[in-house]
């Protein structure tokens, strides 16, 4: 199931940047894909509906929550621990 959320997270992320998945590395930061803060908050809608999952409201500010968008491969792990919360 990870390597699923993984592809779609980046798929998702891709699609807000306006770039080809192959373009995403998990290094990066939104900031580096060109994506704002309007992007941002679609990603999360997407996220959200593709995973039927919940991001906390305030998933852009780190000390309030622990949802880290600092990477693509931070906002991965983050959707990956949410999923597992949901499925328990």
């Amino acid at each position: 199931m990870a390597e699923n959320v993984r592809d779609k997270v980046i798929e998702i992320i891709a699609e807000q940047a306006v770039l080809d998945v192959e373009d995403v590395r998990m290094d990066a930061t939104l900031d580096e894909l060109g994506i704002d803060s309007l992007g941002l908050v679609e990603a999360i809608f997407a996220i959200e509906e593709a995973f039927d999952i919940s991001v906390p409201f305030n998933a852009n500010d780190p000390s309030e929550t622990d949802f880290d968008i600092s990477s693509v491969a931070a906002i991965v792990s983050a959707v990956e621990h949410l999923v597992a919360e949901q499925a328990e």
